[in-house]
């Protein structure tokens, strides 16, 4: 098996136990009074990151990999490891706020307000270059900024009014 091959795997298998904990997560949330915003937007989420990585399996995955790049890639998921172990429970990949609780300020949310967002932008970019589609890698980042632009408005917006902060 290649590099290439071993690395798309790993992101898929990666992907699918994300969507697990995440729907576990947000079924847990709500249990305890959580409330989902920013519906309306989420398809569009879903599709552009299932676009994005059908793509590349059927344009990468018998292309060489760029060792640099790959490396560049496994080195994001040290961070996204960092995120998903600070946010914990609180991870889902829809916005569920939970009102009064407070804002997680601990790992990389010392530092900003949206690190995954950052990770996940990164992530679409440095994927297709490891496989020497920088097209590609522009073009997905473009959706996804687009799509970030609202959900990170709906987001944020929603921890304003829900968070402990506020309600205070």
């Amino acid at each position: 098996m290649s590099a290439g091959l071993a690395l798309l795997i790993l992101v898929t298998l990666q992907r699918m136990g994300e969507l697990v904990w995440a729907r576990r997560n947000t079924r847990r949330l709500k249990e305890r009074g959580a409330i989902e915003v920013g519906t309306a937007h989420y398809r569009l989420v879903v599709l552009v990151h299932a676009a994005w990585l059908l793509g590349i399996w059927l344009l990468a995955w018998d292309r060489p990999l760029s060792p640099g790049w790959g490396v560049a890639y496994l080195a994001l998921q040290a961070i996204r490891f960092w995120i998903l172990s600070s946010l914990g429970e609180r991870w889902t990949t829809r916005i569920i706020v939970l009102p009064k609780a407070p804002l997680v300020r601990s790992g990389p949310y010392r530092f900003m307000n949206h690190p995954n967002y950052l990770v996940v932008a990164a992530e679409i970019a440095v994927l297709p270059l490891a496989f020497g589609l920088a097209w590609y890698a522009l073009l997905f980042s473009l959706l996804n900024s687009a799509v970030l632009a609202i959900r990170i408005h709906a987001e944020s917006r929603a921890l304003r009014e829900f968070s402990e902060s506020r309600a205070a």
